[in-house]
């Protein structure tokens, strides 16, 4: 098994805090239909204040050679493309050529490439429109222990612009990890915990050395409780005073109903909790 990428450290406990809350938007659609010759079509779409915004994706995917394309097209008249090319030049080795064009607008243009090896992880990323810029980590882990690094190199300027640091743990039933962001100005501590086959608990605490507010450290923890193969519910609480809450529920085979909801106990009487729903269909 490959030791984790850098992004990947806090991975655990980041999607215990992160993911399936569905108030971060209004409401969402999202409809997943695979053809017979396994080409997949992707609709997406949501509200996002007065606004909706939705975006078509076909990806097409020659398992054999190792070679996957993705095209998009979203409400902003972008044209997204991605080729990946996957343990075809050697095991181990992924390519991902990456583009994305408004069309009078602007353009972007990025290669990636990622090894991925049971001792090590190293991925690179060339910005190859802007800068030009490469941003780069590195990971080497033995025995659950994971240590990374990553950084940006502005190539006209000749200078590093941004680096971090992050070590991270990972045993069968929990994982923790350190990590230290924005140049070593952002420091951050994650958990998480497997409590049964059924409770899951994450925590993170962020301490930011630029801050100005006389409490510089945030903390956030949220548990994942799974009623059942088609349900789960979810919540989590932090020190601003939000409480945010989920409710999953498979309606049956290939369609997901999500409900989420975020509540300032702070301010109860003042209109500043949002709610939000998402529809899922696959097939």
């Amino acid at each position: 098994m490959a030791v984790p990428a850098f992004s990947d450290i806090s991975k655990a406990s980041n999607d215990v805090l992160g993911k399936d809350f569905y108030h971060l938007t209004p409401v969402s659609l999202d409809v997943k239909t695979v053809a017979a010759n396994g080409v997949t079509f992707t609709a997406k779409g949501k509200s996002a204040g007065d606004k909706l915004s939705g975006n078509l994706e076909t990806k097409y995917a020659d398992k054999k050679n190792g070679l996957t394309l993705t095209q998009g097209w979203n409400t902003a008249n972008a044209l997204d493309t991605k080729v990946e090319l996957a343990d075809t030049l050697t095991p181990g080795l992924k390519a991902e050529v990456v583009g994305s064009v408004v069309p009078d607008k602007k353009k972007d243009a990025k290669l990636n490439l990622t090894y991925a090896h049971q001792a090590f992880t190293a991925r690179t990323f060339l910005d190859l429109l802007k800068g030009p810029t490469v941003n780069a980590d590195f990971t080497a882990g033995k025995d659950g222990v994971t240590l990374g690094g990553t950084a940006s190199y502005d190539i006209n300027a000749a200078s590093v612009t941004k680096y971090a640091f992050a070590v991270g743990y990972k045993a069968p039933d929990y994982s923790i990890s350190l990590s230290a962001l924005d140049n070593v100005k952002l420091f951050s501590a994650g958990y998480y915990h497997k409590v049964s086959p059924l409770v899951e608990v994450g925590g993170k605490a962020t301490y930011d050395s630029k801050s100005s507010i006389a409490n510089p450290v945030a903390l956030e923890v949220a548990t994942k409780y799974q009623v059942d193969s088609t349900a789960f519910v979810k919540a989590k609480i932090a020190d601003s005073g939000i409480a945010s809450f989920a409710y999953s529920q498979d309606l049956r085979k290939g369609v997901k109903l999500g409900l989420g909801a975020a509540i300032d106990v702070l301010k109860l009487n003042e209109a500043t909790h949002k709610l939000g729903v998402s529809l899922s269909f696959s097939a």
